[in-house]
C-alpha cells in the first residue's frame, strides 16, 4: 500500500466537511482507550512517590490522547482493508465519513500534543516512552507487521502493554520490575485475546488479506498457541502478589480468574476443526476482556487504598 493509496478518499467533499465530533471520537477507538486509561492509572497509582493530582490528571489525559492518536493513524492507514471486513467497515475513514488526510493530520497532531503535554507535566523519559509507543503501534505494527506476518499480534501487542509502564514512569522517571510485570501481563494476554477473535473472524481477515494466524497456520495451531500463551499468562498475572506489590485480595482474584481463563482456553483447544459456531472461542474472547479489566481494577483499588492508609486517610 502506497502513501498515495492511504491518503486517497472515496468520500464526497460535502460529506467530509459535515463530519460530526462523534466521528472523531470513534477515530480514537474509545473502547481501547478505556483499557489504556485503566492500566495507565494503575501504573501511576502503584508507583512509589507522589505526583500532584493536577499533574497526574494531565499525565493520564496525555497517555489517553496518545492511545487515541495511535487509533486514528491505524484507521488512516488501514482504511482499505477495513472496508473489506464487516467488523471494521463502518469505521469513519473506511466508510468515507472522514477524509484520510484529515485522519492523518488529526493523528499526527494529537501524537505531538500528547507527548509534549506529558513531558512538560511530568518528565521527558515518560514522554519518550509514550512517543515510542505511538511509533511502535502506528509504524512498526500497523504499517510494518500487520500485513506481513502471522505473528503481528504477538509483536504488536507490546504497544498495548506500555501504558502502565508509562504511568509508572510519569511518577518515578524510570521503570522497575513492578512496571515490567504489569507490561508482561498485557503482553501475554494479547495473543489469546486476539487469536480467539481471529478464529471466528477468519473469513473477514481472509477477505482483507491480513495474515492472521488461523488463516496462515490453521485452526489447530492457533488453538495450541492460545492455550500455550494462556498457560504462561496465568502465573505471570499472579506475580504481583507473589512479588509483594499486590495484596491477597488481588492474589486470590488472579488465581480464580486465571483458572477460568485456562478453562476457556482449554475448551477452545478442544474445539473441533471447522466448528461453524466457534462458541468456545467467542466465550474466551469475551471473558478475556473481563479478565484484564478485573485484574487491573483490583490492582488500582488496592493501590488507592494502600495510598490512603499510608497517608493516614483511613
Amino acid at each position: 500500500m502506497t502513501f498515495l493509496d492511504a491518503t486517497s478518499t472515496t468520500a464526497a467533499p460535502d460529506r467530509v466537511s459535515l463530519a460530526e465530533p462523534r466521528e472523531f471520537l470513534t477515530l480514537l477507538k474509545p473502547r481501547v482507550m478505556s483499557l489504556v486509561v485503566l492500566t495507565a492509572i494503575t501504573g501511576l497509582v502503584m508507583a512509589p512517590g507522589d505526583l500532584h493530582p493536577t499533574l497526574a490528571f494531565i499525565a493520564v489525559l496525555s497517555i489517553a490522547m496518545g492511545a487515541g492518536a495511535s487509533g486514528a493513524l491505524n484507521m488512516w492507514y488501514d482504511a482499505d482493508i477495513d472496508r473489506l471486513m464487516t467488523r471494521t467497515a463502518q469505521r469513519p475513514v473506511a466508510a468515507g465519513r472522514i477524509a484520510p488526510e484529515t485522519a492523518l493530520g488529526f493523528g499526527v497532531g494529537l501524537s505531538c500534543l500528547s507527548v509534549m503535554m506529558l513531558g512538560l507535566a511530568t518528565n521527558w523519559f515518560a514522554a519518550a516512552l509514550l512517543a515510542f509507543t505511538i511509533f511502535f503501534y502506528a509504524v512498526i505494527y500497523t504499517m510494518g507487521l500487520k500485513r506481513r506476518t502471522p505473528q503481528n499480534i504477538v509483536i504488536g501487542g507490546a504497544a498495548g502493554a506500555f501504558p502502565p509502564m508509562i504511568g509508572w514512569a510519569a511518577v518515578t522517571g524510570g521503570v522497575a520490575i513492578e512496571s515490567v510485570v504489569l507490561f508482561l501481563i498485557i503482553f501475554l494476554w494479547t495473543p489469546p485475546h486476539f487469536w480467539a477473535l481471529a478464529l471466528f473472524k477468519m473469513k473477514d481477515y481472509g477477505s482483507a488479506g491480513v495474515p492472521m494466524l488461523p488463516n496462515v497456520a490453521g485452526e489447530r495451531t492457533t488453538r495450541n498457541q492460545i492455550f500455550l500463551y494462556s498457560a504462561v499468562l496465568v502465573p505471570v498475572a499472579v506475580a504481583p502478589w507473589l512479588l509483594g506489590f499486590a495484596g491477597p485480595v488481588y492474589g486470590i482474584a488472579a488465581i480464580v480468574l486465571g483458572a477460568n481463563f485456562l478453562r476457556h482456553a482449554y475448551a477452545t483447544l478442544k474445539m473441533a476443526d471447522g466448528d461453524a459456531q466457534m462458541v468456545p472461542a467467542k466465550k474466551l474472547f469475551a471473558f478475556s476482556i473481563f479478565y484484564l479489566f478485573a485484574l487491573f481494577a483490583i490492582l488500582l483499588v488496592e493501590g488507592l487504598v494502600g495510598g490512603m492508609v499510608s497517608t493516614g486517610g483511613l
